[in-house]
C-alpha cells in the first residue's frame, strides 16, 4: 500500500471508529476476544464500497476534484452517470484501452482519479478508500471464513475485471497506480472462492466462472515474466514499477522525499549511491541532464522540489522506490535505505508467491481438460523451484535469503519472507525444519517481527503486520509444525485483543516487543491506520487455527451485538 499520512478519513468511517472507541474506553480495558469479534464484524459493512456511493468516490490522499475513470470504449451505465451527477464527480473514460500493465502514462492524464469497479469491495480503512492488490487476499479469506462468500466472490471479480480492462491486478483502483501491480496473490483468492460453498450456486457456475477467470489469471502472470521484471539471468522475478520520476500519489505525502535526502546526508556512508549534486533552481542544460540522471523537474513539482543541500535522488532511487510500492514493504530498510534498492533484488516473497500461483494455474487448466497447459504450469514451477534453491536457499544460515542479482550476492540480514516458501509449499522437508529453527529470530511477545534489525520504519523490526504473521502460521502448520502455529497465531490474535481493549480499534500493523499497536515509526510514513481490512481478515483466519488445535476462538455474535 501506499500511505501519506494525516489525511481525512470518510465521514461514516471517522463516525463509526469514534464510537467504538468511546465505548471501549466506558469500560476496564481488558483484551476479551468476542469484543474483537464484534468489531470485525460490523467493520465488514463500514468497509464496504460501492461506487454508487460518494464517500466511495473521493480520494484522501491526493487534494483534487474527484474523477471517475471508465475502460474506454466501455458504455457508461445509465446509473453510474446519475451518480457522477449526484456526487458531482466527473466520468471520463480511459483515453485508449490497455492491453498491458503500463500502456496509459498517468502522468499524461488531465486529472487522477478513482478507476471503474463494476462490484462492491472491501477498503483497508483509513485514508486507502479504494480496493488494493495485496490486501484483498487477506480480505478475501476473512470474509470466506466469516461466511460471507458472495462480498469475496465481488472482491475476486473486481481483480480480473482490473486484468481484463487495466492490465493488472493493480496496487489499487487508482489511475496512479496505472504502473504497477502488487504482490501476486490473485490464484490464491480465486482458490479461496472456489472452494467457498456460498460463492457459487453450483458446480456449473464455478466451472463457468473458471472458464472465464483462467485466462484473465494467465494474463496477470504475464507481467512477471515481462523483461521489465525479471531478475537478471537468474530466472526469477523482481518487483519493478514501469513509472520514472516520484510517484504521484507523494504530492501531499509530507516531503517524504526530502526526509530521505535528508537522512542519506546525515548518514554518508549508509548511502549505497542515491544522492548526486545538483541545483535548486536548475536551467536548462542541468534540467535535461537531470531528466535522465534523477527526474523530470520540467514536469513535476515535487521532482523539482526534492532538493536538499545542494543533492537530489537519481533516478535509480526512484526506480527502488516505486519498485518497494510494488512490494507492498512500503517503507523498508531491508531492501537498501528506504527500500532505494528493491528492483536490485530477486526476491524470497515474489518469487514464492509466483511458484504457488504456476502450481494454482496448472491446477486450474487440469480442472478445465487444458492438460497440455497443466503440465507447461507445472513445468515452469518446478524451474522456478531449483531457481529459488540455487539463488534464494542459503543452507550454511538454514534460510531463505533475498539475491541481489546486481551485486550478485544474497543480503546479509533475514526477513520475514523466509516463511514464505512454506506458505507456498516450496521448501523440502528438511528446508522447512531449518526456517522453523530460526524462529527465534523473529518471535516476540506479540506475534513475529519483520526481522531483528530495527531502523525507525515500519517493515522493520520491532513491528509486525497481519499478512506476515498469517503467512507464517499457515505455512509452519502445513508443514506440521502445529505446537508453533497455535503458539504463534495466539500471541498475533492476542495482540489484536490488546489494542483493542486499549483504544476500540484495530489498526493496520503492530509492535511485537511490546505486544500492543504501540507504534512509534520515526522515518518514512508514520502513522497506524485504523480499519484494518487485513488485520480483520488475519484475526479470523487465526481463530480457524487456535479451534483446530484445541484452542476456545472467539465466536461470532449475534445479530444484536456490537461492539462494547
Amino acid at each position: 500500500m501506499t500511505h501519506p499520512s494525516r489525511l481525512r478519513l470518510p465521514l461514516r468511517l471517522t463516525a463509526l471508529f469514534t464510537a467504538l472507541a468511546v465505548a471501549a474506553s466506558a469500560h476496564a480495558a481488558t483484551p476479551d476476544p468476542a469484543k474483537t469479534r464484534a468489531y470485525i464484524d460490523k467493520a465488514w459493512t463500514t468497509l464496504t464500497r460501492t461506487q454508487d456511493q460518494c464517500s466511495a468516490l473521493g480520494d484522501p490522499k491526493i487534494a483534487t476534484h474527484p474523477v471517475l475513470y471508465v475502460p474506454a470504449r466501455m458504455a457508461v451505465p445509465a446509473a453510474l452517470v446519475e451518480t457522477g451527477k449526484r456526487c458531482g464527480v466527473e466520468i471520463r473514460p480511459l483515453p485508449r484501452a490497455i492491453e498491458r500493465l503500463g500502456d496509459i502514462d498517468a502522468t499524461k492524464l488531465p486529472a487522477q482519479g478513482l478507476l471503474y469497479l463494476p462490484h462492491p469491495y472491501v477498503v483497508p480503512g483509513g485514508f486507502f478508500n479504494e480496493m488494493y492488490g495485496w490486501d484483498s487476499y487477506f480480505i478475501v479469506l476473512g470474509l470466506a471464513a466469516d461466511q460471507r462468500g458472495k462480498l469475496a466472490r465481488d472482491m475476486v471479480d473486481n481483480a480480473l475485471f482490473e486484468v481484463e480492462y487495466y492490465g493488472a491486478v493493480l496496487n489499487a483502483n487508482r489511475t496512479y497506480y496505472l504502473s504497477r501491480s502488487q504482490p501476486p496473490f490473485l490464484t490464491a483468492m480465486m482458490k479461496t472462492v472456489l472452494d467457498d460453498p456460498d460463492a457459487f450456486a453450483g458446480d456449473a457456475q464455478r466451472n463457468e466462472w473458471l472458464t472465464h477467470a483462467y485466462p484473465l489469471a494467465v494474463r496477470n502472470h504475464d507481467i512477471w515474466t515481462r523483461e521489465e521484471h525479471q531478475a537478471g539471468d537468474t530466472g526469477l522475478a523482481r518487483y519493478y514499477d514501469l513509472g520514472d520520476g516520484p510517484v504521484l500519489e507523494a504530492q501531499n505525502s509530507e516531503d517524504f522525499y526530502l526526509k530521505v535526502i535528508k537522512w542519506l546526508r546525515a548518514h554518508p556512508k549508509d548511502d549505497p549511491g542515491y544522492l548526486l549534486k545538483g541545483a535548486k533552481e536548475p536551467d536548462d542544460a542541468e534540467a535535461a541532464r537531470l531528466k535522465k540522471a534523477s527526474c523530470d523537474v520540467r514536469a513535476s513539482k515535487v521532482c523539482l522540489g526534492n532538493w536538499y543541500d545542494g543533492y537530489r535522488l537519481t533516478a535509480d532511487y526512484y526506480h527502488g522506490d516505486r519498485a518497494m510500492r510494488e512490494s507492498g514493504y512500503d517503507t523498508n530498510f531491508h531492501f537498501g535505505p528506504f527500500g532505494g534498492s528493491t528492483h536490485h533484488y530477486a526476491s524470497v516473497d515474489l518469487n514464492s508467491l509466483l511458484y504457488r500461483y504456476e502450481l494454482d494455474l496448472a491446477e486450474f487448466a487440469k480442472r478445465l481438460g487444458k492438460n497440455d497447459e497443466a503440465q507447461r504450469w507445472t513445468q515452469a514451477a518446478a524451474a522456478r523451484k531449483a531457481a529459488m534453491d540455487k539463488y534464494l536457499w542459503q543452507p550454511e544460515e538454514g534460510m531463505y535469503r533475498d539475491y541481489d542479482f546486481v551485486a550478485k550476492k544474497p543480503s546479509p540480514y533475514p526477513y520475514i519472507n523466509t516463511f514464505y516458501p512454506l506458505w507456498a509449499g516450496a521448501a523440502s522437508p528438511q528446508q522447512a525444519a531449518a526456517v522453523r529453527g530460526k524462529l527465534a529470530i523473529f518471535e516476540r511477545r506479540g506475534g513475529l517481527s519483520m526481522d531483528n534489525q530495527p531502523s525507525g520504519v515500519q517493515w522493520n523490526d520491532p513491528f509486525g503486520w497481519a499478512p506476515t504473521n498469517w503467512l507464517a502460521v499457515k505455512g509452519l502448520d502445513d508443514y506440521g509444525f502445529h505446537d508453533d502455529a497455535r503458539r504463534l497465531a495466539g500471541k498475533f490474535a492476542a495482540t489484536v485483543d490488546r489494542g483493542l481493549a486499549d483504544d476500540g480499534t484495530i489498526r493496520e500493523k503492530y509492535n511485537m516487543a511490546t505486544g500492543n499497536a504501540d507504534v512509534k515509526v520515526t522515518a518514512g510514513y508514520t502513522e497506524n491506520v485504523i480499519g484494518f481490512g487485513w488485520t480483520n481478515g488475519v484475526y479470523l483466519k487465526l481463530q480457524e487455527i487456535l479451534q483446530k488445535q484445541g484452542t476456545t476462538p472467539a465466536k461470532k455474535p449475534r445479530a444484536t451485538e456490537t461492539a462494547k
